[in-house]
């Protein structure tokens, strides 16, 4: 159980956090809202004033996920002016948090697109636009196509690289030569050359 105090006021926040953590140690299936109330120490009726059901915590639990990763895929491509090093630091962030928080990975991209809620879509749309502004500023003639061709190859290796290590498949010294070795790869594509802008 947490023994994070909280107040009536952020109720939502201290369930979410909680959640959080649920979902590192157990995975998705052991989060439920009746555990969490538990956990956090309220009615088991107290959690439903802030989520309608379970459903509802998951899909916030996503949204907070995607606005997380976004928020340390920033803080990589803020201030960074050469593109492999950018590139490189993004790549990290981007697995680490992969690993870190596998579970929760997995729920922020089960769900398609088209029947995330909002908020979700909205979150999800701000970590690709984070993403999109490490490939520098568009110019004249941007084959959108292809910048948004190496942005899902960019997320797919990084996830899978991931997954490896978090299924103890790979060890994460391995995985993090690996991220540099597709980084190189991908930096040095011709599809990088027609989407990438290096200043």
């Amino acid at each position: 159980m947490s023994d994070r105090p909280f107040h009536h006021g952020n109720l939502r926040a201290a369930l979410l956090d909680e959640a959080m953590s649920v979902v590192r140690e157990s995975g998705v299936d052991a989060l439920s809202l009746r555990e969490l109330a538990r956990r956090v120490g309220v009615s088991h009726a107290a959690p439903r004033s802030h989520f309608a059901d379970r459903q509802a915590l998951l899909d916030d639990l996503a949204e907070a996920g995607f606005r997380r990763l976004t928020s340390e895929v920033r803080r990589a491509v803020d201030g960074r002016h050469d593109v492999r090093e950018r590139f490189l630091r993004v790549a990290h962030a981007y697995v680490d948090f992969a690993i870190d928080d596998a579970a929760l990975m997995d729920l922020m991209f089960q769900t398609g697109a088209a029947s995330r809620p909002d908020a979700v879509s909205d979150a999800a749309r701000d970590l690709f636009d984070t993403l999109d502004s490490a490939m520098g500023p568009r110019v004249a003639g941007t084959d959108e196509g292809a910048r948004d061709t190496f942005k899902m190859l960019f997320a797919a290796s990084m996830q899978g690289i991931a997954a490896l290590v978090a299924a103890h498949r790979l060890a994460r010294a391995d995985g993090d030569r690996l991220v540099g070795d597709a980084m190189e790869m991908m930096l040095g594509s011709d599809l990088a050359a027609r989407t990438v802008n290096a200043r």
